[in-house]
């Protein structure tokens, strides 16, 4: 595979402001594990394979267990997350696919059980950095692995 263009390159203004967006995300309210696996679930809903090789490595590198990363395709099947963490792995189901007629009040107040409102709007904005990373990776074709140098991914010992 090889990548289709450098959009940081074609809209450096563009792309480093949507990159100061989910850099902003970094030091919210929601630990680093559940946004590696909130990254890892849209990557996977998606088909972005940069951006699961991306995520698996993070998350490696957060000190997540690789049984677990193994295990969020199919996290409803899974005893190895917990009701916040099944919660929000859910909600990134909801907001990525975004059904037709909207996100049920039954959804949210699953979320509203286990979150705050601000742990959600959180969530959400997570949920909509990562769907925007994953259409431009995408979209252009991006090579898994390609970035490792550079986001420091190599450090996971994943090869």
């Amino acid at each position: 595979m090889t990548a289709r263009l450098n959009y940081f390159q074609q809209s450096p203004e563009v792309a480093a402001k949507y990159r100061d967006f989910s850099n902003s995300l970094k030091d919210r309210s929601i630990p680093e594990k559940l946004k590696d696996l909130v990254f890892l679930r849209a990557s996977q809903i998606n088909g972005c394979a940069f951006c699961v090789d991306m995520h698996v490595k993070e998350a490696k590198i957060h000190g997540e267990r690789e049984l677990r990363l193994h295990h969020v395709a199919v996290w409803r099947e899974s005893p190895l997350f917990d009701e916040r963490e099944r919660a929000a792995l859910e909600w990134t189901e909801i907001v990525t696919r975004l059904p037709p007629h909207g996100i049920s009040d039954e959804s949210y107040a699953q979320m509203r059980k286990v979150y705050s409102e601000q742990e959600i709007t959180d969530i959400t904005f997570l949920v909509i950095a990562i769907n925007g990373w994953n259409r431009l990776s995408i979209a252009f074709s991006a090579v898994p692995g390609s970035a490792d140098a550079v986001y420091g991914l190599d450090k996971a010992g994943l090869n």
